[in-house]
């Protein structure tokens, strides 16, 4: 079941989450079969947290791993992946399904190889979610600092 905040987010924006079974698609390769759509087109969401002590959730293409030197030119600081608690706590969603949207306590940042598909996929705040919405669209109702991040 989607979130309460997620589902103000996209109704407030005209947009409807696609809704599978428990459990289906919790990686960015299983989201990608699930959706028919290729796994560069996941916008998987990764919250990792600076030496600095912030956390910064990053929403990158499915296929892609994170440079953490780019991560570290981007930020001034070096990171490390968030442990599980850390992302529950401080988005609200579980890995998994975590997802930008109505996330507070971390800057947002996107990748900018997600701009390179006509519709990507974010999660809906569950492991068996995916919205259809653009860079753009994303970009503006996250906020999000556009950013390179990604080893290419």
């Amino acid at each position: 079941m989607i979130p309460e905040k997620v589902k103000a987010i996209l109704d407030a924006h005209g947009l409807s989450a696609l809704e599978f079974e428990p459990g289906s698609t919790p990686t960015s390769e299983l989201a990608a079969a699930r959706i028919g759509v290729a796994v560069g087109q996941i916008a998987k969401s990764m919250l990792f947290k600076g030496k600095n002590d912030q956390f910064y959730l990053a929403v990158c293409p499915g296929d892609l791993r994170v440079c953490s030197k780019k991560m570290k030119q981007v930020l001034g600081t070096k990171v490390r992946m968030a442990r599980g608690d850390e992302t529950e706590r401080v988005t609200g969603f579980k890995p998994g399904g975590v997802c930008p949207f109505g996330v507070e306590g971390a800057e947002i940042l996107i990748d900018i190889g997600l701009a390179d598909y006509a519709t990507i996929y974010p999660a809906a705040g569950t492991d068996a979610t995916g919205v259809p919405v653009t860079y753009e669209q994303l970009k503006m109702m996250t906020a999000a600092r556009a950013v390179d991040v990604m080893e290419r």
